[in-house]
């Protein structure tokens, strides 16, 4: 690419010095002493003035890519403008505005003077440019302020003893799995071995996928194992306790020296939890994934591409494919895409489903009863708590279906997902309304979930009638909370 400098000053030389050797780069200069001096830096330098013709001609404009104009006066940028327009209308033309100045007062000028629309494809304000580097470098300065305080918390435990548990969340998702493989990774860099749990179940078959093509190494453990009480540190990332963590007691709770998340921070959390527990839960970020990636990016570790990918994917699913994004998110893609092996994400992505979840899929189509825009479907007693969730997911594809809950009984509880696609219904906050005084519940805006203990439905004579109770009270209380009544 032929790019064209005008203006040999401090600006256009540092832009000439900085462009050389990866493009052509000419620079147009009428001072003397300023044309010998980039001479002898090697560049290439036409004398004369670029407001005139004659002097342009002779630095071949019209073979020019590209034309940067670097001086400060209004009146000479016009009249540049005006002759750029008449010998290179195809030339991208960039200009470094100057203090003061808005391109529209150049515009005016040269089209008083020269009657010239003028055309301007790239402008920098260098005052705008400056406070974005400001801002830019605070940003890096609290990015490493974070990662240091992390690595300092990590010694701090490696001071007493070697390995560090990490805790996620029952039915850890891509964005949890993905998030306790890099902090693990970080934690190795200061020599702890780190063991990674779970209480539930990873039934969805794009995590089991996930776990499989990428090799994860994670370990299921019960509330009170040994496993959970041979170790004095403990770290948990995308969950708090008592959140949706079922295999820590207060005990556990005790030896929590890392949270690391992005959900809103549970009430009263803080008093129970160590007070020197590093704690870094931004509910800004859309994903846990995000405030990882920052971590290994600010501490410089290398990732390879299987834990590139994993990240990735966790941001891609917490994100909804990317359609929410906050600044730290958008950060952190920049960061991974060079590193992501798409042919493994493919695979992730769209694994073979298993009969059982295509069983379950079966159900709550045949199963599904329709109020107005919303369905609820009842997939009865199932072991595979994750396709709950796909069957939500699918059966919100339908059409003229706003929002849709889906229910199954997994050994002693019963499983809830809901979806909605309607902006008026925060899925998240009915979940919680209709259910949470009967076990929890909770959610997103467009995503949620329930799990009831079965408590109260245990007098029912058999499976059947259990059910029938079963899916009663789940309808009552979901068309309640919807602001609906069975039969409208």
């Amino acid at each position: 690419m032929r790019v064209l400098v005008l203006g040999g000053g401090v600006l256009g030389r540092a832009i000439a010095e900085s462009l050389f050797g990866e493009f052509e780069v000419i620079v147009v200069e009428k001072d003397e002493v300023r044309v010998q001096t980039l001479a002898e830096k090697g560049l290439q330098v036409v004398q004369g003035d670029f407001s005139y013709t004659a002097t342009l001609l002779k630095a071949h404009i019209e073979k020019a890519d590209l034309i940067v104009i670097t001086i400060s006066d209004p009146e000479v940028i016009a009249k540049t403008l005006h002759v750029i327009q008449n010998n290179n209308k195809d030339a991208a033309v960039l200009l470094i505005l100057p203090e003061d100045t808005s391109l529209e007062e150049i515009a005016s000028i040269a089209k008083e003077k020269y009657d010239t629309d003028v055309k301007v494809d790239y402008v920098i304000n260098p005052r705008s440019a400056i406070v974005r580097a400001v801002v830019d470098t605070i940003e890096k300065i609290g990015e490493k302020k974070n990662s240091m305080k992390l690595i300092e918390k990590l010694n701090e435990i490696k001071e007493n003893t070697d390995t560090l548990l990490i805790v996620m969340h029952d039915n850890p998702d891509p964005d949890c799995m993905a998030s306790a493989s890099a902090l693990s990774l970080i934690a190795q860099t200061v020599g702890l071995k780190t063991v990674i749990v779970y209480g539930g179940d990873i039934t969805h078959h794009q995590n089991r996928a996930m776990v499989n093509i990428l090799g994860m190494d994670f370990r299921k453990v019960s509330r009170g194992s040994y496993e959970i009480k041979r170790h004095s540190a403990i770290a948990i990332v995308d969950a708090q306790p008592n959140g949706n963590i079922s295999i820590l007691d207060d005990e556990d709770i005790a030896k929590v020296q890392i949270i690391i998340d992005h959900h809103q921070i549970l009430q009263n959390l803080r008093e129970k939890l160590p007070d020197n527990c590093f704690v870094d839960i931004r509910p800004e970020a859309n994903s846990t994934s995000s405030i990882l990636v920052e971590y290994l990016k600010s501490l410089e570790i290398p990732i390879d591409e299987n834990l590139a990918t994993a990240l990735f994917y966790g941001m891609y699913i917490d994100t909804k494919k990317f359609s929410k994004l906050s600044k730290i998110d958008i950060k952190a893609i920049e960061f991974l895409s060079g590193h992501v092996d798409y042919d493994l994400l493919d695979k992730i992505e769209f694994p073979d489903i298993s009969t059982e979840t295509a069983e379950i899929l079966a159900r709550a189509i045949l199963n599904r009863r329709i109020y107005k825009n919303v369905i609820i479907s009842n997939v009865g007693f199932i072991a595979n708590r994750d396709a709950i969730a796909e069957a939500a997911d699918f059966l919100l594809r339908l059409e003229g279906i706003t929002t849709v809950l889906v229910f199954g009984i997994v050994d002693d509880r019963i499983e809830i997902s809901a979806r909605t696609r309607d902006v008026r219904v925060n899925i998240g906050a009915i979940m919680k309304e209709a259910f949470g005084s009967l076990g929890s519940g909770g959610g997103h805006p467009q995503a949620g979930g329930a799990r009831i203990p079965l408590g109260i439905f245990k007098l029912a004579k058999d499976k059947a009638s259990l059910l029938r109770l079963v899916e009663e009270a789940i309808t009552e209380r979901f068309l309640e909370a919807l602001g609906m009544r069975e039969g409208t």
